[in-house]
């Protein structure tokens, strides 16, 4: 074997290690270059000339993702860009509202409801008081002084009847009144035949003065002809009840010096009674006179509903509760409702048909009022709207809002907050430099040139003699 054979040329060697590290130089640009495309961190060189620019990428689209490749959202925006955060594709922004994908709006419990005019029926609940009717109150004056003898109402609460005798008075004036009469009545008798008509006339107007003033000391025409029957005064005056009830207040008893300014009891009317309901200060306001009204009793005194009329409204709020009060007026067969139980009152209204928004829907922060309106495609714009007084479970819409509209009715504030979070991310995204939050296209970046391959070394073979 020959030298040559055994030991190679050392030319070829060099050859063949220029030509490694060629390749390996050319393996790392390729490599470098597609992992700067592929996180969106380019570095030019400082002798690398730019390649033509590139179409702007849609808004979604990786940039400079190349012919062919799929639109892809960067990592970095897909939690923000239309607030998408159900991991669908996205539509093409509106010019307001918010996007939330299917798989979201499960997830956060959306629903909705179409308005339509409704028959607003306002119905009320609150608890109330039965009290005794104030009309038919009476307290018992004597119009006599003198000393209370018989009390035949001697406790508080007793029912009487209209006639039936409350107490008896001694009364030195009414004594001397009574043998006044007689003394007039025996003295017409006598002068009543009298040739003079001056006499008769006389006569006459004394007995009369003198009745009138018994008639006015609350003395009955038939005690007075049983006076001028007997021809004797009595001793005592005897008050009466002047309608059926139950006594409130009991105020004199035996032996005691009473006055005209002397309340001697109080009695009330039970047959019908009074039920004072407490409703709120905006409430009142919808309240009228003559609206329907019912009753329930929370503790089993009755089975049965009770049915009446509001007959006033009271113009004052109490400061302590912010409560208005409401009189309705009910009938009390049998004495069987008790002042002062509680009650539950049930005030009815019809307000007409109006378009209804469900209570629900309403969004309102103090200063204005506003719904979360569903679109279609799965956008949800907030609307500012204006609604009445409340009927039940919905509101009547004044302005703002249309038949068929769609509203959402649970979930809203979540929504709300996502509008809220993609306008503050749209407002960072255009004051922060190289920050996109998606609301807006991004730039067009030009792709560097891929790094120049080493020049292949040019030997020069060299012949050995």
């Amino acid at each position: 074997m020959s030298n040559e054979t055994q030991n190679p040329k050392p030319w070829r060697r060099s050859v063949a290690l220029y030509a490694a590290v060629a390749m390996g130089s050319l393996a790392v640009g390729v490599a470098g270059t597609w992992l700067a495309l592929q996180t969106g961190i380019v570095t030019m060189p400082a002798q690398a000339v730019p390649a033509a620019p590139q179409p702007a990428p849609t808004t979604g689209e990786q940039p400079n993702g190349g012919a062919g490749s799929p639109p892809r959202t960067p990592a970095r925006w897909g939690a923000m860009a239309g607030m998408d955060m159900g991991g669908g594709q996205e539509p093409a922004a509106e010019s307001t509202g918010v996007y939330i994908s299917p798989a979201r709006q499960q997830l956060i419990g959306v629903r909705t409801a179409e308005l339509q005019a409704r028959t607003l029926d306002a119905t009320i609940r609150t608890v109330g008081t039965l009290a005794y009717d104030e009309t038919r109150v009476t307290e018992i004056h004597p119009k006599i002084s003198g000393w209370v003898e018989r009390v035949f109402v001697d406790f508080v609460g007793k029912p009487v009847r209209r006639g039936e005798p409350l107490l008896t008075i001694y009364s030195p004036d009414l004594v001397a009144t009574q043998n006044e009469y007689l003394l007039a009545l025996r003295a017409q008798r006598q002068l009543g035949d009298s040739a003079f008509a001056e006499t008769r006339a006389g006569a006459a107007s004394l007995l009369a003065a003198t009745g009138d003033r018994l008639r006015l000391w609350d003395i009955t025409d038939a005690q007075i002809a049983e006076l001028e029957r007997t021809g004797q005064a009595r001793r005592t005056l005897t008050l009466y009840s002047p309608f059926d009830g139950i006594v409130l207040e009991r105020n004199t008893f035996a032996g005691q010096y009473i006055t005209p300014d002397t309340s001697t009891a109080k009695i009330a009317d039970l047959s019908t009674i009074w039920a004072i309901a407490q409703i709120f200060e905006y409430e009142a306001r919808t309240v009228k006179p003559g609206d329907r009204a019912q009753i329930e009793f929370p503790y089993g005194q009755s089975t049965r509903r009770l049915s009446g009329r509001v007959t006033f409204v009271y113009p004052d709020i109490n400061p302590e509760t912010r409560r208005a009060r409401v009189r309705i007026e009910f009938s009390n067969p049998g004495l069987e409702l008790k002042p002062e139980s509680y009650v539950t009152v049930v005030l009815r209204r019809t307000a007409g048909k109006q378009l209804a928004l469900p209570k629900e829907a309403l969004l309102d922060n103090g200063a204005r009022q506003y719904a979360i309106l569903a679109r279609p495609d799965g956008y949800f714009e907030p609307r500012e709207i204006e609604v009445g007084e409340p009927v039940d479970q919905f509101y009547p819409v004044v302005k703002g809002l249309s038949a068929g509209d769609r509203v959402v009715t649970s979930a809203q504030f979540l929504i709300d907050s996502e509008t809220n979070l993609q306008a503050a991310l749209q407002s960072m995204s255009m004051n922060m430099p190289g920050m996109d939050m998606g609301g807006r296209e991004k730039p067009v970046q030009s792709a560097p040139a891929a790094p120049a391959a080493p020049p292949s070394p040019v030997v020069h073979p060299t012949h050995k003699d």
